[in-house]
């Protein structure tokens, strides 16, 4: 019996440690709908996941398309148990860095794509729990959403990327208040924090040998972990096992913020 039987996931990326949980997610039993910006990935996924998966992509700093992929998802499956807020981006490539470099797109581009696409994602998310019928336990739905241990341990030599930082922080604290705000409601929300893992944003990182030697101290658990170690975490906190835990930030990183 798997820890997500007859429960339904959406899961928001479709690459990375999105992908490695949605499969983990499905291998437990959960039916899930995965959204990204880009068609192909998620087309990509929801084959693989075969007639537990469906998908639409969706820009989702956009509330109108986030709406209509919410829907979407209550049309194919009929309620959303968990919701995995995944989809983000570095900011690099748009001019995020240290403060006193980091350009006003750079700012825009990482606050909008990692901490509004969390915010629309999770208010319409939101919307539909609280009209379902909870569940026998009283629960009416999970919710875990992405953020890092760049948003209070950071690293001044090869990450200072401060809008990231910034955008994490803010969902840190956006978890928090909305754990408080829902448990009565008989919704979960929590915050994971991963550290290096290799997945296509990391990419810069994992073909630089100078960081790689560095993170081998840094991450004495592994330099670079798998996706597959933060998504076994994420379906453990959408499941019923996790039933007591909320407004919790769970620390994924390989021995980073102890190094």
């Amino acid at each position: 019996m798997g820890t997500l039987d007859n429960k339904v996931c959406l899961i928001t990326g479709s690459t990375g440690i999105a992908e490695a949980t949605a499969l983990h997610a499905a291998e437990e039993g959960a039916s899930v709908f995965v959204t990204s910006r880009t068609e192909a990935n998620c087309r990509a996924l929801a084959e693989k996941l075969g007639n537990q998966g469906a998908h639409r992509a969706a820009d989702l700093t956009q509330q109108e398309q986030v709406a209509e992929t919410v829907q979407a998802c209550v049309e194919q499956w009929g309620r959303i148990d968990g919701l995995f807020n995944v989809a983000g981006i570095s900011g690099r490539r748009f001019g995020d860095g240290p403060l006193h470099e980091c350009t006003e797109e750079g700012w825009d581009a990482t606050l909008d794509a990692n901490a509004k696409s969390a915010f629309l994602v999770c208010r319409a998310v939101l919307q539909q729990m609280l009209t379902q019928e909870p569940r026998e336990d009283g629960a009416r739905g999970a919710i875990l959403n992405m953020a890092s241990v760049l948003a209070f341990a950071p690293e001044r030599k090869f990450f200072a990327s401060h809008a990231y930082a910034a955008s994490k922080g803010a969902i840190v604290s956006l978890s928090k208040a909305m754990a408080s705000y829902y448990a009565p409601h008989g919704i979960r929300v929590n915050a994971i924090a991963p550290a290096l893992v290799e997945t296509p944003m990391s990419k810069r990182a994992g073909e630089n040998a100078e960081i790689m030697a560095f993170m081998r101290d840094k991450q004495p658990l592994g330099a670079m972990m798998s996706a597959a170690d933060v998504a076994g975490m994420a379906v453990f906190l959408l499941g019923d096992r996790a039933r007591a835990i909320t407004g919790t930030v769970v620390t994924v990183d390989a021995g980073w913020c102890v190094s």
